[in-house]
């Protein structure tokens, strides 16, 4: 597509202009882009940064820095240039839900990721223009945090009735065969076309590899009809600035509010309707025990992303939204903080808490949004006295050494996690 020499930044950003202002145009000659040395090293180093288990063949960074990564480089180019590259079987890793429930984690080898990540370097300003204001899953500049903001938004504005939609078991069950014809539809390219199918063949015959590279971006791009199907439903039933739906999707968690006047009843059931139907081409089922309709304005509550976001009042009167950690997301918190306090129980507190820290800080600062204060005192008040329990063990003794030991002691002496502050939406 690009001839003239070009780094990689410079690069990505023509691809997005060009996708942007020519919606039907197919990119080719994009393989060469993704040989380069320059594209091969920068997924290199958002492959270390992320860092992340070895793989099937039990390679690691060290392992690779060892022996030189210019060489390992130039030998992953050398064997896409020369087309012998296979990628090899992702390395199973099961991760507990609850309820007795495991997520398949699919950990590619190191050198699989780096391929992955070059490929996605290219092929993601192409789809980044492609996709739509309300899918924000892995993308960049968009987070969990602004996807809860924008249903927040549509509370307040009384978009009260919400479509709950857990979608059952989406990664293991992305079919190939409509992934790559979404792909082709705007990538003209048979070798970029024909890796991308060896990576998804390398995890299985179905489903994209929850912990794969380039994973997300599939997995979206998957989705991005239904995304389109509701943009033209606000479109459609705009009223000037005023609009009567609205939805957030992050990943596989979708959520659709629709306005609470009975006159929009037809909305709620027609875009039910419409989503079942781009739901039934994709061949991705509902969770029917999970998926629901929600009237905020009787009470009810639903979770997103870990939140649990009802309609409130505020002190002036007015309707607000209370958004909070869900009780769900509060007891996997304690479970796995029980459970290092249960393996170190022999250990100096020092240990512990140098292991439970980074937990508690990006436990916090995923929910340090809304009304999470009620909550994060719980979980301080709950950590301080596991603590505190700690030590009297150690002194083989009963209780909680209030007086033995002050909060200045535990915090500033010790180290304690401290800061839960809420920054509020």
């Amino acid at each position: 597509m690009i001839k003239t020499s070009i780094n990689l930044q410079d690069l990505r950003r023509k691809i997005y202009i060009k996708a942007k202002t020519e919606k039907t145009w197919r990119f080719w000659g994009l393989f060469v882009h993704v040989t380069k040395l320059e594209t091969l090293r920068e997924a290199y180093k958002l492959a270390k940064r992320n860092n992340g288990a070895p793989g099937i063949d039990g390679v690691t960074f060290e392992d690779i820095e060892s022996q030189g990564v210019d060489q390992f480089l130039e030998q992953s180019r050398n064997e896409l240039t020369q087309e012998s590259y296979r990628p090899m079987r992702n390395r199973k890793h099961l991760i507990p839900k609850g309820e007795g429930k495991f997520r398949t984690l699919g950990i590619p080898s190191i050198r699989d990721r780096v391929v992955q990540g070059a490929v996605k370097l290219i092929l993601e300003p192409i789809f980044e223009a492609d996709f739509q204001e309300g899918s924000y899953g892995y993308r960049p500049k968009r987070t969990a945090h602004k996807a809860v903001n924008r249903v927040a938004e549509a509370i307040v504005k009384r978009k009260t009735r919400v479509i709950d939609v857990d979608l059952k078991s989406y990664f293991d069950n992305v079919r190939h065969d409509l992934l790559l014809r979404k792909i082709a539809q705007r990538v003209s390219d048979a070798k970029i076309l024909k890796l991308v199918k060896q990576m998804l063949k390398a995890a299985g015959k179905r489903g994209v590899p929850q912990g794969g590279v380039i994973s997300p971006l599939l997995s979206n791009l998957y989705l991005n009809e239904v995304d389109k199907m509701l943009e033209k439903a606000k479109e459609v039933t705009r009223n000037g600035k005023y609009t009567y739906i609205e939805y957030a999707r992050f990943a596989d968690d979708l959520v659709i509010l629709v306005d609470g006047y009975r006159r929009w009843n037809w909305l709620l059931k027609g875009a039910c309707r419409r989503l079942f139907e781009e739901l039934d081409k994709l061949d991705v089922q509902l969770n029917k025990e999970k998926s629901r309709i929600v009237d905020l304005a009787k009470g009810e509550s639903f979770s997103f992303l870990g939140f649990e976001i009802r309609q409130v009042r505020t002190r002036q009167g007015k309707l607000g939204v209370r958004i909070a950690p869900t009780s769900k997301a509060r007891t996997a918190l304690t479970q796995k903080l029980k459970e290092v306090f249960r393996r170190f129980n022999s250990q100096p507190i020092g240990k512990v808490i140098e292991i439970i820290n980074p937990i508690l800080r990006g436990w916090t600062n995923y929910f340090r949004i809304g009304n999470s204060s009620l909550c994060f005192c719980y979980v301080k008040d709950w950590v301080e006295k596991k603590v505190r329990r700690h030590l009297m063990k150690a002194r083989q003794r009963k209780g909680f050494g209030w007086k033995r030991w002050s909060k200045n002691f535990i915090y500033q002496r010790l180290g304690l996690y401290a800061d839960y502050k809420v920054r509020y939406i």
